[in-house]
């Protein structure tokens, strides 16, 4: 037995039993790590460089972008290093700012899909108010709301769970320190921070889908009212996007939380990766398939790379 107190580190749940298979593990995070970073970043350099993709609706997305790169950077890189040097140990602090950033960036994503929500909403349903109601102004508050919510969402819930009595050990059933796994640990009366804990989130998360879907629903009334299919086709172009990132989110996140506490080890990981690494690595994908002016953007950033690579080899030549 054991109290907070005395806990100096947290042992992770391993991914793998032998060698050969923590670093299989390793090569398919690595794999999916490199796509995030790749997808993320190529859209991060063609909005900022294509200034016709200086819009709202690209702002929301550069900031989604960020985002994901933060969210997938706080588990995978030291699920990484612990398969590649057969350790499970992760720090007390380590535990605590890994809990913190994590939940900040998914807390912070959730609600800039709603914002982003919104934003389709106006640009389909109020087209002729849109450069008045999604000025620069406003769209740097509600993305600065979206981060500052996701800010304050996980300090409160960082400093509620560990400020908990632990003497359950400092096992962690799960490749990186989460919640629930955390709370797991605890043998004080943890009862009513758990109730707590799923109340703030679940009024949270439920005033968001609402707003989502109530968006959506006048969204769909006003293309199914359009007397043009190029006109109902560009506009599902734009939201069908939006609406597939929301779907995975959503879908990921309720299977991970409402799952059966009776599921073995190995399936419980299996559903933290579909919710935390999958999502990130996917959602530029899924993005840049149906937008004409992202790939193009993108294209354009992919020749000004090989433009660079074609010169630099003659510049040092010379």
């Amino acid at each position: 037995m054991c109290n907070s107190s005395s806990i100096t580190e947290f042992l992770l749940l391993p991914l793998a039993d032998t060698q050969e298979l923590q670093l299989l593990h390793f090569t398919l995070f690595l794999g999916i790590y490199l796509a995030a970073l790749l997808g993320n970043g190529l859209i991060l350099t063609a909005i900022a460089c294509d200034h016709r993709l200086h819009t709202p609706m690209y702002f929301f997305l550069l900031n989604l972008s960020v985002i994901d790169l933060g969210c997938i950077s706080t588990t995978v890189p030291k699920a990484m290093a612990n398969s590649l040097w057969d350790s499970r140990a992760i720090s007390y602090s380590g535990c605590a700012a890994q809990v913190f950033f994590f939940f900040f960036f998914f807390s912070a994503e959730y609600y800039l899909l709603t914002v982003m929500s919104y934003d389709r909403y106006i640009a389909i349903c109020k087209p002729l108010h849109y450069g008045t109601l999604l000025g620069s102004r406003a769209c740097a508050q509600m993305a600065a709301a979206a981060w500052g919510s996701g800010f304050l969402h996980a300090a409160l819930h960082t400093a509620n769970v560990f400020s908990l009595t632990l003497c359950q050990g400092n096992a962690v059933d799960q490749f990186f320190c989460e919640i629930p796994e955390i709370i797991k640990l605890s043998c004080s009366n943890s009862y009513l921070r758990k109730v707590w804990i799923i109340m703030v989130g679940f009024c949270l998360a439920s005033g968001c889908f609402v707003f989502i879907v109530l968006s959506y629903v006048q969204i769909f009334r006003a293309v199914l009212r359009m007397p043009s299919e190029q006109g109902q086709y560009k506009a599902f172009s734009t939201c069908l996007p939006h609406l597939a990132v929301v779907s995975l989110f959503l879908s990921m996140t309720i299977f991970a939380y409402l799952k059966s506490p009776s599921i073995s080890p190995s399936l419980d990981v299996v559903v933290a990766v579909l919710y935390s690494v999958v999502p990130p690595a996917l959602n530029p994908l899924i993005y840049s398939m149906r937008n004409k002016e992202l790939k193009s953007a993108v294209r354009k950033v992919f020749s000004w790379i090989f433009l660079i690579g074609d010169k630099f080899p003659l510049y040092l030549h010379k």
